[in-house]
């Protein structure tokens, strides 16, 4: 009876590891809510990304995830898709098989897309796993913390605006 206890124990841990769904409310409880290997990985990218971004932006919780956005009060249109809610920019997310960094400049300026691309083999010796603005990092040891922090220190709140209006929103 104590084997099957413990089997169903294990069964429920791992498929809620499978879910990756969070309920967080704030960053600090999205981290909490991660497995224990994926909580550096997230922080540092936390970490990486305030210290580079521009203090426009404001972290939030957004699409189940920690973003960072452009408030109201400086963009009061809000996003296209949803104008409730801030403009988005940057967001980390922890998924089921590797933490992904979202990066809506990358989408929106080639130039800067072009410049990440090359500048990656530089910091890391992974092949770069990327969709159109979705990095995919599946490695954690291999994760170009620098890298980021450069790209995230590269648009400020009035390129990202102007990037917006002039490729994104229609």
């Amino acid at each position: 009876m104590l084997y099957l206890y413990n089997l169903l124990l294990k069964l429920i841990k791992y498929f809620q590891k499978l879910d990756m769904k969070y309920t967080a409310q704030t960053p600090e409880d999205y981290i909490e809510q991660l497995p224990e290997e994926r909580k550096f990985a997230i922080s540092e990218l936390r970490r990486v990304i305030q210290e580079n971004l521009s203090p426009e932006f404001v972290e939030v919780i957004s699409y189940g995830m920690i973003g960072y956005a452009i408030p109201h009060s400086i963009y009061p249109k809000g996003y296209h898709c949803d104008p409730t809610s801030p403009l988005p920019f940057m967001g980390i997310a922890s998924q089921k098989n590797f933490i992904s960094v979202y990066h809506m400049g990358v989408y929106a300026d080639p130039d800067l897309m072009e410049w990440f691309t090359n500048e990656y083999p530089k910091h890391c010796k992974t092949k770069l796993d990327m969709g159109k603005s979705c990095i995919r990092l599946k490695k954690m040891e291999h994760i170009p913390f620098k890298l980021i922090g450069e790209l995230t220190s590269k648009i400020n709140a009035e390129n990202w605006i102007r990037l917006y209006e002039e490729k994104l929103v229609r």
